[in-house]
């Protein structure tokens, strides 16, 4: 057999694309890897997240029944002060204003009291 300058030339080609069909099939099989190591990591991902979102779930739903709650709690609490300032404004209007009176005359008695015993003195 003899070696011509065209057989030497194509053997290198073979050699050439036989190394690179090589390196090409190296990467794919890395890429099926980080492929399958993706899968996984979205299966478990996937299986952490679901409790993760029925606790968050649980606790709006409480949430929302604490704030119902709290409502009922502030309509209460906004009737009494409705109730407390119109008892105030009935106590002010049945007996504050008598009340002032008697004790304006009651002062005014204990004063003309004690002039007339320093008159007498």
């Amino acid at each position: 057999m003899t070696w011509t300058l065209g057989g030497v030339a194509g053997m290198l080609a073979a050699l050439a694309f036989a190394y690179l069909v090589l390196r090409v099939a190296q990467l794919i099989g890395k890429a099926g890897t980080i492929l399958d190591e993706t899968a996984e990591s979205l299966r478990t991902t996937s299986a952490n997240v679901q409790p993760t979102l029925q606790g968050l779930t649980d606790t709006v739903s409480l949430t929302n029944d604490q704030l119902a709650r709290v409502d009922t709690i502030t309509t209460s609490v906004s009737t009494m002060t409705t109730n407390a300032s119109a008892l105030t404004s009935i106590f002010a209007a049945t007996l504050g204003s008598p009340l002032v009176k008697v004790a304006a005359f009651s002062f005014g008695v204990r004063r003309a009291m004690a002039d007339l015993r320093t008159a007498r003195r």
